[in-house]
């Protein structure tokens, strides 16, 4: 098939998973096209069967905003008609699936271009439920050809919040288990913290990740535990974070590495990995750790618990209870047949469950499904 895909390149869970989709697509011999305002952060050039658009939107002094949906749209409807694209595949319901539904429509006279719209989390729970939004994130889900969500979670609450009476499909995430596998060796080498046990926690740094507690449950593990805290990524809560280790006197035991392109070069460092999230609709972080036997200490918040089961290959904590997710990481890193116990099932759970050899037929099929009904 030949597949255009819409994400937002930036360092996000939903353009990660649509990146890391259309990879997965290419190399099963699809033709993937990203259309995008920049290159999406993990997609290397010289990949066979990838090809990337750029959106480029003009700047006029009537238009406070540059229209970047309108933009996208015509770039969306002229990539569908030179490369025969038989679907497209947006990532995030705003502004992406009001961009394929005009491209869809400005090609109509001569051909039809489905669009298929993954919902990811913020799209719905956050952006959404805005009163601005909320009318036109409606609409553009309903006029959607296809729709599927990450988590069983996130396709409740979207009906709870848009009363959608279209099928919604549940396409959970999924992680290359050749990729992100463990690395015993490099964990003994790794350049972070000698003779310390690793923790790694990787996200946008927004206020929902809660990225301080990190910081919080480091100090209160080094009470009894020789423990360094990888924090992987960047955003608001990057500053606060970093002045908090310091007030903590734990300045010297955190690594702030910013953003990094091969998080699977990381994460198996690490021993446990932290999500203390408000609220995740799925926790992509924690499948990738996982798949590299690195068991999480998670909040037990939207999807995530799809994911984790507490006690087998992860544990679930309240948001916001340092102390138990404190205790969590230190049972884990001071006793080691529970340690291996747990790291065996986490890696278990990714092989069986998520791996893309599982996941992305999925998508294919669902892809079929959407192509096949308007020749009905």
């Amino acid at each position: 098939m030949r597949v255009g895909i819409t994400c937002y390149p930036t360092y996000g869970g939903s353009g990660i998973v649509a990146t890391e989709l259309g990879l997965e697509l290419a190399t099963r011999g699809h033709e993937v096209h990203f259309i995008s305002y920049a290159n999406p952060i993990r997609l290397e050039s010289g990949t066979p069967r990838i090809h990337y658009h750029e959106v480029e939107v003009s700047t006029y002094p009537l238009f406070q905003y540059p229209p970047y949906s309108l933009a996208l749209a015509s770039r969306m409807a002229e990539v569908a008609e030179r490369y025969e694209l038989d679907l497209l595949h947006v990532h995030y319901a705003i502004p992406h699936s009001i961009s394929a539904l005009l491209a869809r429509q400005m090609l109509a006279p001569r051909r039809r271009l489905p669009f298929v719209t993954t919902l990811h989390g913020t799209d719905i729970t956050l952006v959404g439920v805005d009163r601005s939004y909320h009318g036109i994130t409606k609409f553009s889900i309903e006029q959607s050809d296809g729709i599927t969500t990450v988590s069983g979670y996130l396709r409740r609450r979207t009906v709870e919040v848009f009363d959608i009476a279209n099928p919604i499909e549940v396409i959970l995430n999924f992680v290359n288990c050749e990729t992100y596998q463990p690395d015993p060796e490099a964990r003994r080498k790794a350049p972070f913290g000698a003779g310390e046990k690793l923790l790694i926690h990787i996200s946008n740094f927004r206020p929902v990740k809660r990225v301080m507690d990190c910081v919080r449950v480091l100090a209160e593990v080094r009470r009894n535990l020789a423990a360094h805290l990888l924090m992987v990524g960047d955003g608001p809560d990057r500053g606060p974070a970093e002045r908090l280790a310091y007030e903590l006197g734990v300045s010297d035991h955190v690594t702030f590495l910013g953003k990094q392109d091969h998080i699977e070069r990381l994460i198996p460092l690490a021993h446990v990995l932290l999500l203390p999230s408000d609220l995740e609709a799925f926790g992509l972080a924690a499948l990738e750790a996982m798949s590299c036997g690195v068991p999480p200490v998670a909040t037990r918040v939207g999807g995530v618990p799809e994911l984790v089961t507490h006690g087998v290959d992860g544990f679930l904590e309240a948001p916001g209870d340092i102390e138990a997710q404190a205790a969590r990481v230190s049972e884990l890193l001071s006793d080691q047949a529970l340690y291996s116990r747990m790291a065996g099932a986490a890696r278990q759970t990714a092989q069986t469950r998520f791996c893309t050899s599982l996941i992305i037929p999925q998508y294919e099929e669902y892809y079929r499904q959407v192509c096949a009904r308007g020749r009905d």
